[in-house]
């Protein structure tokens, strides 16, 4: 597993915090999520949505 370092601005790392929050995930999960969803709009679409639904399964959403 790989490090990433972001840099957001305060209140879009406020927002984000509180979507996890909401979920009920950690901020790092929530950032796998939303980057799981970007694979899926602009990359591999049928890859994206395995991975989409692997997500769901393990999260039962």
């Amino acid at each position: 597993m790989s490090t990433l370092t972001v840099r957001l601005p305060d209140d879009k790392h406020n927002r984000l915090k509180a979507l996890a929050a909401h979920k009920k995930l950690s901020l790092n999960k929530l950032i796998e999520e939303l980057t799981t969803q970007a694979i899926a709009a602009t990359g591999d679409k049928k890859r994206g949505l395995e991975l989409l639904d692997k997500l769901d399964s393990h999260f039962g959403s």
